[in-house]
């Protein structure tokens, strides 16, 4: 069967993108890191990077209202290297105080959707997640020099905020100063297919 059949929500982006990402992460990951996955909406990645890569112990997460169709896709699929999925609501000010430290912090497609006052959230709170040289993996597509890299992406961030005005595609610049004021330097940014990119950041 196919993972259609497998995912309740199931996500097509996902599906067309894990193979992409998996390639890029090759030469990125030992394989046997800890992970914070921040949104992880229906498991995909969760699932698919973890049967990739059987040594890494994986951690779900996601706001109050995905955690029941988050956790039923996980219990689904029974992998012994994924947690059970956790609470992470990045409009809350300390969320990281209950996490517990990590290798990597992975999240695909989320920049986009949160509030920008998430976003500085999450790269605040970074500090207290991270282990000692352990980065960051940000999926998704950016503009830079507040440009955007296609009419694609433009059309996609004009399509977000007209069903949220809090979303919408961001720039580089402004993240990676963000990735900077959180002890993290820059190693990767490597574009991707549909516009996207990957973007690994390491802490000093």
């Amino acid at each position: 069967m196919t993972d259609k059949n497998h995912f309740a929500g199931f996500s097509p982006a996902s599906a067309r993108n894990r193979e992409p990402i998996s390639q890029a992460l090759m030469t990125l990951l030992r394989g046997n890191e800890t992970v914070l996955e921040v949104g992880s909406g229906t498991g995909q990645h969760a699932v698919y990077f973890t049967e990739q890569w059987p040594g890494l112990q994986w951690q779900p997460s996601d706001i109050a209202q995905q955690l029941p169709l988050l956790q039923a896709n996980l219990d689904t699929h029974e992998r012994h290297n994924i947690d059970q999925a956790r609470l992470l609501n990045l409009q809350h000010a300390h969320w990281a105080d209950s996490v517990m430290p990590v290798d990597l912090i992975y999240t695909a497609n989320t920049l986009h959707i949160i509030a920008w006052s998430e976003v500085v959230s999450l790269f605040s709170q970074l500090e207290k997640v991270l282990r000692p040289q352990g980065r960051v993996i940000v999926y998704g597509p950016f503009r830079y020099a507040q440009e955007f890299t296609s009419t694609s992406n433009a059309e996609f961030d004009a399509w977000l905020k007209v069903r949220n005005p809090l979303s919408g595609l961001r720039d580089f610049e402004a993240v990676n100063a963000l990735a900077l004021a959180a002890g993290l330097s820059l190693l990767h940014d490597i574009a991707m297919p549909a516009n996207n990119q990957l973007l690994v950041w390491q802490k000093i």
